[in-house]
């Protein structure tokens, strides 16, 4: 049974997304902001470390990460529609006994989730309506590092998401997109002890890494 709310989720991240989503895994490598996030955790350290994902899809950065000397991840999802394909991933990569799925929102619900050294929000707040429970709940699992992406809030950004939720309410689908403001963002991360020691300023993606 599913957990939690999927505010639309699964309509929205189906498994045909999913799998089109590995193809382009297993062709290209990460995409361009993912391989950011990464190289950031790298530089300031993955051996060892523990790994939380919120919303990590097929869980390409997971295994990137596990690749890499991280020695455990956990993702947590609010969607049941990536699991197949993240088991197949996990299995070809001889990955599986280091990664464990839930389908669970942290921010609704805290508790049952263990702290791990870094956090991982990749392409997840822009899909979140409550950006600083959300935000809250990453910055209190993480010992050392969160590290997130968002998109840009200003006037192209913020007709984007209203055109497209526009089409998600015509079609009658639940699913919505925010443009949350990267300023107040984070301040919730700031007023958890993090600070900012990485930024990128994309045209589509921003990535912000924050440490303890």
């Amino acid at each position: 049974m599913n957990c939690c709310n999927a505010r639309g989720c699964d309509q929205f991240f189906s498994p045909r997304f999913a799998r089109r989503m590995a193809r382009r895994y297993r062709k290209r490598g990460l995409d361009k902001t993912a391989r950011r996030m990464v190289e950031f955790l790298e530089q300031r350290g993955i051996e060892g470390a523990t790994v939380l994902e919120i919303g990590g899809g097929i869980g390409a950065i997971q295994i990137e990460l596990l690749k890499r000397g991280a020695t455990n991840a956990v993702n947590l999802e609010l969607s049941s529609s990536y699991d197949e394909v993240a088991a197949a991933l996990l299995r070809q990569t001889g990955l599986d006994g280091r990664a464990e799925r839930r389908l669970h929102d942290i921010a609704a619900e805290r508790d049952n989730v263990e702290p791990a050294d870094l956090v991982v929000l990749h392409r997840v707040v822009c899909c979140y309506p409550d950006y600083e429970r959300l935000l809250e709940a990453a910055a209190d699992h993480a010992r050392r590092i969160v590290v997130f992406s968002y998109p840009p809030s200003n006037a192209i950004s913020r007709r984007a998401v209203a055109a497209q939720n526009l089409i998600f309410r015509l079609l009658r689908k639940e699913f919505r997109t925010f443009a949350h403001p990267p300023s107040a963002m984070l301040s919730v991360l700031n007023d958890r002890g993090l600070r900012v020691t990485f930024s990128h300023h994309g045209f589509v993606w921003q990535v912000a890494g924050l440490e303890r």
